[in-house]
């Protein structure tokens, strides 16, 4: 996991993204909910396209929280079989684009059938060197500091590591980002100030941005604003801005 370090900021090296107003899109158009959604892997192409382009490195999508379960069970599984057929027709391309595809969360109440689609996804852009693409699927950022910790603990229990010698680094790298660069952007459409139990760790210094338009009409243009605005801000980390105009 690598270390933030104060800079004024250019290009994120990982964006993550909490997409929300699909139902909100649907609505007002008279639609299903299921509807949105659909709209919505449009967007999800469009900004996979521009933080490819523009060198972003890692790419965090959150697809399905783990309170997402509580939504009317027709909406749940309308969701759960959309992202299968979005897994069967969309991974050759990222494939074909050198697109690495990563899921993070806790596969185990997905169905068996989703559950082998999202691990020969996975398999099958493997070998992809280009933007790493992590869609958050049954996660939640409580549930990763939990499952973080149980880790550190069974290993202190069995003597592998000191406990009194945790620190903040060795946490993170038990995460399911933990392979990953932190967020340097976090990204919320919709018009919703919050982050809805996201990348809790994850984004202790990330940068946000809040867009009004609702998922499915976050495209190009709305990616690269977002872009083009966290390319204005200065990151200091805990330094002050005399200090960081001085390292640059």
């Amino acid at each position: 996991m690598t270390d933030n370090k104060a800079v004024t900021a250019a290009v994120p090296r990982h964006v993550a993204i909490i997409m929300d107003g699909n139902n909100r899109w649907a609505r007002k158009r008279f639609l299903p909910g299921v509807a949105g959604h659909k709209a919505g892997v449009d967007a999800v192409r469009a900004v996979i396209e521009v933080c490819a382009r523009e060198g972003v490195e890692v790419l965090t999508l959150f697809a399905f929280s783990s309170e997402n379960w509580a939504r009317p069970q027709e909406e749940v599984g309308a969701l759960m079989e959309l992202f299968l057929f979005a897994l069967h027709r969309e991974v050759r391309k990222l494939r074909d684009n050198n697109i690495r595809l990563n899921i993070i969360g806790d596969r185990s109440r997905f169905d068996p059938v989703l559950q082998r689609a999202m691990a020969d996804a996975e398999a099958l852009t493997a070998n992809c060197s280009g933007l790493q693409l992590l869609i958050a699927a049954n996660y939640g950022g409580q549930w990763d500091i939990t499952q973080a910790a149980r880790s550190l603990a069974r290993d202190a229990v069995a003597g592998v590591i000191d406990a009194e010698a945790i620190s903040a680094e060795e946490v993170g790298a038990r995460l399911c980002t933990g392979d990953f660069p932190m967020p340097d952007l976090c990204i919320r459409t919709g018009g919703e100030r919050r982050i809805s139990n996201f990348l809790l760790w994850q984004l202790a210094y990330a940068e946000l941005y809040f867009s009004d338009l609702f998922w499915p009409d976050f495209k190009h243009d709305a990616m690269r604003a977002a872009l083009a605005d966290f390319a204005c801000r200065q990151r200091r980390f805990g330094k002050t801005s005399e200090q960081v105009a001085a390292e640059s």
